[in-house]
């Protein structure tokens, strides 16, 4: 059964959440940085027809990615069994599911922001973030989905 929040309720989150998606953005740049890596040093290898690598180096190099994935994994679960979603790790954004005049829609914060103050319909994404106006805290509403 999963979650609705109020607006109230996902600002509340937030406190928990922001620092979580925060180690989460970082680990995930952290992992991406190491693989990269580790594609460039294959890919001199190959051009230079076996050059020498420093096992050392390729085996500390791909422990680092593999411990960032193995932890990035844990935050991610971490921060969605609140009941949000986790929606692009690039920008550090969070969705939590509402209900707007009778329809799912997402309460929608970034990384960088002081609360949740947009939201969007469940197929719009972030390009479709709507201000939270009167009308949206007058009709909207969390609860457990029935």
């Amino acid at each position: 059964m999963s979650q609705y929040f109020t607006l109230e309720e996902a600002n509340a989150a937030l406190e928990t959440l922001a620092p979580l998606l925060r180690q989460a953005v970082a680990l995930k740049s952290a992992y991406v940085q190491s693989e990269t890596q580790l594609q460039e040093m294959a890919q001199r290898v190959a051009l230079a027809g076996g050059s020498q690598l420093s096992r050392a180096d390729w085996l500390q190099l791909r422990a680092r990615r593999d411990a960032a994935a193995a932890r990035l994994q844990e935050l991610l679960e971490q921060v969605q069994s609140h009941g949000c979603l986790v929606k692009d790790l690039d920008v550090g954004l969070l969705d939590f599911p509402t209900r707007y005049r009778g329809q799912e829609v997402y309460l929608c914060f970034r990384l960088g922001e002081e609360r949740i103050s947009y939201w969007h319909g469940v197929s719009e994404g972030f390009r479709g973030r709507k201000p939270i106006d009167g009308d949206f805290i007058a009709n909207h509403n969390g609860g457990r989905r029935q």
